[in-house]
């Protein structure tokens, strides 16, 4: 990780950050924001819009990746760069990976965010975990007709691999 930011990354952290507070002062979800930007152009923007929205997924990177996705037609976000008010969670850093940002420029850590609350540490020590060991109980059940169906995918003509 890099110590000394670019002028643009300041500018777009910078605008990362004041979503966040815009987006929380209107009550739209909790203080996050971020921004998808390709070749130093904003594509997309989003905010944390969990309560407004009643979606558990709606962080703000991934409301961000959502909306660049659908700006560029395309579900590959190679050379984007996202930016995030803070240090994405689990599920936002997975969706970023899945994305295939180029990279990630993230002001708060996930530290400063459980101080105010959202503490995803839980989560990332679930994560590590033996499935028969996490809080959340998981059953597997009927995995040779799920595979079956993977089985089928392998040998499908013309799909879109992702």
């Amino acid at each position: 990780m890099s110590s000394t930011p670019n002028p643009q990354d300041l500018d777009f952290i910078q605008h990362a950050i004041q979503l966040a507070a815009e987006h929380m002062r209107a009550k739209d979800g909790g203080p996050f924001g971020a921004l998808v930007v390709r070749e130093n152009k904003i594509i997309a923007t989003g905010w944390n819009k969990v309560t407004s929205s009643n979606d558990p997924t709606a962080h703000a990177e991934v409301t961000a990746i959502r909306a660049a996705a659908a700006s560029l037609g395309t579900f590959v976000l190679d050379g984007c760069v996202l930016y995030t008010s803070c240090e994405p969670c689990p599920m936002c850093l997975g969706a970023a990976y899945w994305a295939r940002v180029e990279r990630i420029v993230f002001a708060a850590t996930r530290t400063d965010a459980a101080g105010a609350g959202f503490d995803d540490e839980e989560l990332y020590r679930e994560l590590v975990l033996p499935v028969a060991e996490r809080k959340l109980p998981m059953q597997q059940i009927l995995r040779d007709k799920a595979v079956e169906v993977f089985e089928e995918w392998k040998r499908l003509p013309g799909k879109i691999m992702y």
